[in-house]
């Protein structure tokens, strides 16, 4: 099996989930996002994949690190 990997990335005035360099999602805040990621990634552990969920640190994207503004 492969690695399944995950980024939350920010996408237009919230947060996506960038897989296979594919960005999915418009997510209000990054916790929605992750959550997002996690679920998905999940599924890739029960199909035997390694797997990588990145999240970016404070402020990335001019963005808050958790929550809304």
């Amino acid at each position: 099996m492969g690695l399944a990997s995950y980024k939350i990335t920010p996408q237009g005035k919230g947060w996506g989930v960038d897989h296979d360099g594919t960005v999915a999602g418009d997510y209000l805040t990054k916790e929605a996002a992750f959550e997002a990621a996690v679920a998905a990634a999940s599924n890739a552990i029960k199909d035997g994949h390694e797997v990588q969920v990145l999240v970016p640190g404070k402020g990335a994207g001019g963005k808050p690190s958790l929550g809304t503004r």
